[in-house]
């Protein structure tokens, strides 16, 4: 048997096996102030058969959410609209952690009456949707620095909101171009103080807010993701030899911390540097691997057992099949996802995909 079904001890956090639902933005926080809802616990509580679940990312500010009707974590509604969606994990016997997604220069102000901020004012190609419709984006503001320790301490707070909702951890999400990510890529991080520049200069918001929130809640709950070379949200890190620095150094300086896990979100031919920072990684590596456009599949459980992770991430799989670990335990049938339900919208491709029987 595949040791993915095996328990796992996560920071003293026993896990019921090493199969992670990935983080995956829905756009249903319909309740009062963009909170959770009773139908957002029924879609987590669905999935508590996963060894890890990480949340839809979540804004630890008003001025970090990038998308419409996306949970926040800075109010005491949503922190008791979130307590509603942990108990429910719980009854279930799940472990949940919150990812917090401050999406920088990914946004636009009909979504926050606010400018997003950014390392630096660069505008990133591309729209982002909004409920009226896709929008271009704008030119965000360069954060001071008063504002970067004021952002980084906005992490911190947050992270305690979390817990006092009942998360069992949280995950920065520094992958995918959001503004962890932006600090970290040199087209987006033009700065020539000390926050940009070099590598080492580049790594240090990622750094700080890692030691800010580990300080709030403890190193053993807190996570971070990252996604090495990935494009998305017009991230320009084409320069192998600056990415391989960047997250070597990254991983140094993170390393002596202690955090609960490091989560990679694998971008194409990159898998060498995945192994690398694997083996340098002194806790628990999560890996969501390069697919292309085909979801994570079963094969990728054989990364558990050669020990290339020590778990692996399902994104769209775990969407379609709330009970996906049976059905990899048992290799299928498995559910299609419904690309055109995957953002807002009610009960329909979100809480309704059928279990087995």
């Amino acid at each position: 048997m595949s040791t993915a079904f095996e328990s796992y001890d996560l920071s003293g956090q026993s896990l019921a096996n090493r199969i992670v639902m990935a983080p995956m933005t829905r756009s249903r926080a319909y309740g009062p102030g963009q909170s959770a809802t009773p139908l957002m616990a029924e879609y987590y509580a669905q999935r508590a058969g996963a060894g890890l679940i990480v949340t839809e990312g979540t804004q630890p500010s008003v001025v970090g959410q990038g998308y419409p009707d996306t949970p926040g974590i800075h109010t005491d509604e949503q922190i008791a609209a979130w307590r509603t969606v942990t108990d429910a994990v719980h009854a279930k016997g799940g472990v949940i952690y919150l990812q917090l997604m401050h999406t920088g220069r990914v946004g636009h102000p009909t979504l926050m009456g606010l400018t997003p901020v950014a390392p630096s004012a660069v505008t990133a190609k591309g729209q982002v949707y909004t409920h009226e419709g896709p929008q271009d984006f704008v030119t965000p503001e360069e954060l001071t620095e008063d504002e970067i320790r004021e952002t980084i301490a906005d992490y911190a707070t947050a992270a305690k909101n979390a817990i006092e909702a009942g998360f069992d951890g949280v995950e920065l999400h520094g992958a995918n171009g959001y503004l962890i990510h932006q600090f970290l890529a040199p087209n987006t991080n033009q700065r020539t103080d000390a926050w940009g520049g070099t590598p080492e200069r580049r790594i240090r918001f990622a750094v700080e807010t890692a030691k800010a929130v580990a300080d709030a809640i403890g190193a053993h709950r807190t996570g971070l993701r990252i996604s090495p070379g990935n494009p998305y949200n017009d991230i320009a890190e084409t320069d192998r030899a600056d990415v391989d620095a960047t997250y070597t150094a990254l991983i140094d300086a993170l390393a002596p911390l202690g955090l609960a896990y490091l989560h990679q979100m694998e971008a194409p031919e990159i898998r060498d540097l995945t192994l690398r920072l694997r083996k340098a990684w002194p806790t628990t590596f999560i890996l969501n691997p390069f697919t292309g456009m085909e979801p994570t599949g079963p094969d990728a459980l054989a990364l558990v057992d050669d020990g290339t992770a020590d778990l692996i991430a399902y994104g769209a799989l775990f969407l379609a099949n709330p009970d996906l670990p049976t059905r990899l335990r048992q290799d299928g049938p498995y559910n299609t996802p419904d690309r055109a339900t995957s953002f807002g919208g009610d009960h329909t491709g979100y809480t309704d995909y059928p279990t087995l029987g």
